[in-house]
């Protein structure tokens, strides 16, 4: 059994059990998906000051923080005790795409080329961390809720807020790729 989990996962099974997510939250009580919201639940919680953004009733929403935390400790479980042995296999298109843009590393989850300790103090890692950081919490609140929640949840109740956001999160996403990391790439 063991061997079995520690195996990818067609694609479709992950995508049938987040799609199954939807309706069993409206079912046990009409609650929405969303993972940025449980920050401004734990902010709520643990800054008592007179902000009227958090202000309101943070404990009729708890069982998101208990759906961040089991997030956080199945991922912790799998990074550790469900690893898979076998290396990361990439497409070789991608492969020649990365090596064109400078990232060889791919023996890990996340390439070390962007993603290490010597890159945080670096100016590649104040645009990827700090500056990068800064757009996703903006567009998170400047949309009114993340990818997950709008894209999921969003337009699985056919809301039209959600679908624009989803679609301007694509393109946000394509422009990035195709445009704004090649650059930041060749400059730094």
């Amino acid at each position: 059994m063991l061997e079995l989990i520690r195996q990818p996962w067609h694609w479709a099974f992950a995508g049938v059990l987040i799609g199954l997510t939807v309706p069993t939250l409206l079912l046990i009580g009409n609650k929405s998906f969303g993972i940025s919201s449980s920050l401004r639940h734990i902010c709520a919680a643990c800054l008592p000051a007179n902000i009227p953004f958090f202000k309101y009733d943070w404990k009729k929403e708890a069982w998101n923080l208990f759906f961040v935390f089991g997030v956080l400790l199945g991922g912790f479980i799998a990074t550790n005790f469900l690893s898979n042995p076998n290396p990361i296999v990439v497409n070789p298109a991608t492969v020649q795409d990365l090596k064109a843009l400078g990232i060889t590393d791919f023996n890990h989850l996340m390439p070390q080329d962007l993603f290490s300790v010597e890159n945080i103090f670096t100016i590649k890692g104040l645009i990827f961390f700090v500056i990068g950081g800064f757009m996703v919490g903006f567009g998170t609140r400047y949309a009114g809720g993340c990818t997950s929640g709008h894209a999921i949840m969003g337009i699985s109740n056919l809301q039209v807020p959600s679908i624009i956001a989803t679609c301007c999160f694509m393109i946000g996403g394509f422009m990035m790729t195709n445009f704004f990391l090649p650059l930041i790439f060749k400059l730094f």
